[in-house]
């Protein structure tokens, strides 16, 4: 069994009020389980999983584009293949946990693929956020 204090990794920097803290990157590109936080306002712009994905909110709200609203202590499970975006909405940042099977690919207006997170992405940003920041990394690899 690994145990890590959720004090041990870093929030890592994604964008304007976005970021991620790695809790384990699985082997083989196989997905990765996070905690992913968004300042109210940041909205997650149109994308699709290549696997399955079980988001449990911690903190904060969402609203995905069918307008319903992801308030604390809501599961969503998005299955393969699901295309979705969404914004959190609220007062407080939202804190959501976040299990991902495979890969996210971000889609642009003509619905291509313009960018992709994987674990090998994410472990990548870690890496180099520690790195930046004289930070020891943790093995969170599986």
């Amino acid at each position: 069994m690994t145990r890590y204090s959720r004090q041990q990794s870093p929030w890592v920097p994604l964008g304007e009020g976005k970021a991620f803290k790695p809790l384990r990157f699985l082997a083989d590109n196989r997905g990765f389980v996070e905690l992913l936080r968004l300042e109210p306002g940041v909205e997650i712009g149109w994308h699709r999983h290549t696997g399955e994905v079980h988001a449990y909110n911690l903190q904060g709200s969402r609203e995905l584009h069918t307008g319903e609203r992801i308030s604390p202590g809501d599961y969503v499970y998005e299955p393969p293949g699901n295309i979705d975006k969404w914004q959190a909405v609220g007062e407080v940042p939202l804190v959501v946990l976040v299990v991902v099977m495979g890969a996210v690919d971000y889609l642009g207006a003509d619905g291509e693929v313009s960018g992709r997170y994987s674990a090998g992405t994410l472990l990548d940003l870690y890496r180099q956020h520690c790195e930046q920041e004289g930070l020891e990394m943790l093995d969170l690899t599986e």
